[in-house]
C-alpha cells in the first residue's frame, strides 16, 4: 500500500498486477477508483467526478466510487416520518438517507499489500442516529481482477441490534467509445421486483416482469428494485459477452429471499449506472424484510464481490 496526498486528504493507493486502486478509507472507507491498466489505455471501472469535495461532510453525497450503506440503505420512514426510524423499543430516531457510515470516520486496524480492515468512528450524529454498543468494520480485499468487501457488524451491547446495510457501486457505463447504454446489459436472476413508494412501502414492479436480461437503457431499470435472486452472481457488460463485470450478492449460491440488488441512475445522460448489493430492500426496519439482528456478543458478515470476467 501506497499512501499520499491529494485534495489535501489521505489517501492510499493498491497496486495489484493490471489493476490501481485507489481510496479514500479513513473517510467513509470510501473506494475512489479502480483503473485496469490495458495495452490499449486506463479503463475505470469506478466513475469519479472531476473536481469532487473530499471533505468529510461532503464525500458521502459524491456520486462516484463505493459509498458504504449502514446501517440502513435508502429512505426510512417512522409513522410516514421520512428520515426516522423506530429501534426494538418503538422509540422514535432520526436516520438519513443511505445510512450515516458514508459520511463518518474510520481509522485503520490493519493493513497489507493487497488488504485494509477499517473500523468505524461515530461521530455526534451517528449517535443520535443509532446509539447502541457496536463496532462497525470494512475489509477490503484487492486483487488483480476483483475486489471483495467484507462488512463485520460486533454486537456490543445487551440487546439485538438491527442493520440491513449495503453498497453503492458507480460503475463506468458506458466504458467504450462509440457506444452506448443500448449496447450493454445486465443479467439479475430475479423473480420479484419492487418500486420504493413516497410514503416506504413496497410496491410490486410489474414491468420487468418475466425477464432477466435488460439493456441498461430499459425505462424501467432506473430505481428498481430486485428480489427473490435464483443466484448470487449479476453480470452485466457489452453485448458481445466480452469485458462483463460480475457482482455477487453474499456468499450463498442463492442469497436469502430479500437480499436486492438495486440498479439506479440520475438520467440518460450520466457517465455511470449503479449496481447496487443490498442486504435487504430500503425501509427495511419498517417492514422488516431483510432486516437482520445481531445477537450481543456475535459478529455477522455481509460480502460482496466484484471480478472482471
Amino acid at each position: 500500500m501506497e499512501k499520499f496526498i491529494a485534495n489535501n486528504v489521505p489517501m492510499e493507493r493498491w497496486t495489484v498486477g493490471a489493476s490501481t486502486y485507489e481510496t479514500c478509507l479513513t473517510r467513509g472507507a470510501r473506494l475512489i477508483y479502480w483503473k485496469l491498466n490495458l495495452p490499449t489505455g486506463v479503463r475505470n471501472i469506478l466513475h469519479w467526478p472531476e473536481g469532487a469535495d473530499f471533505s468529510l461532510d461532503k464525500i458521502g453525497l459524491v456520486r462516484g466510487g463505493n459509498p458504504i450503506l449502514f446501517p440502513f440503505m435508502g429512505r426510512n420512514y417512522a409513522d410516514g416520518e421520512k428520515f426516522f426510524w423506530k429501534d426494538n423499543a418503538g422509540v422514535k430516531r432520526p436516520m438519513p438517507q443511505h445510512g450515516f457510515a458514508r459520511d463518518c470516520e474510520f481509522e485503520f486496524i490493519e493493513t497489507s499489500d493487497k488488504h485494509a480492515l477499517l473500523r468505524l468512528i461515530p461521530n455526534a450524529r451517528a449517535e443520535a442516529c443509532y446509539p447502541f454498543k457496536y463496532e462497525f468494520r470494512v475489509r477490503y480485499e484487492f486483487r488483480e481482477l476483483f475486489v471483495r468487501c467484507t462488512f463485520e457488524f460486533e454486537n456490543r451491547d445487551q440487546q439485538p441490534l438491527p442493520w440491513c446495510a449495503g453498497h453503492h457501486f458507480y460503475f463506468t457505463l458506458p466504458w467504450h467509445k462509440g457506444l452506448s447504454r443500448s449496447d450493454y446489459t445486465i443479467k439479475i436472476p430475479s423473480k420479484k421486483q419492487w418500486r420504493h413508494a413516497a410514503d416506504g412501502k413496497l410496491i410490486p414492479f410489474a414491468d420487468l416482469k418475466g425477464s432477466t436480461e435488460f439493456t441498461f437503457d430499459n425505462p424501467g431499470l432506473p430505481d428498481c428494485i430486485f428480489t427473490n435472486l435464483k443466484d448470487s452472481m449479476v453480470v452485466f457488460g457489452p453485448k458481445s459477452g466480452e469485458e462483463n463485470i460480475s457482482v455477487k450478492v453474499g456468499e450463498e449460491p442463492i442469497p436469502d429471499s430479500w437480499a436486492a440488488v438495486v440498479t439506479w441512475t440520475p438520467d440518460s445522460e450520466a457517465p455511470f449506472y449503479c449496481v447496487e448489493p443490498w442486504m435487504g430492500p430500503p425501509n427495511s426496519p419498517e417492514h422488516k424484510n431483510g432486516l437482520r439482528f445481531a445477537e450481543p456478543g456475535r459478529t455477522e458478515t455481509f460480502v460482496t464481490e466484484v471480478s472482471l470476467i
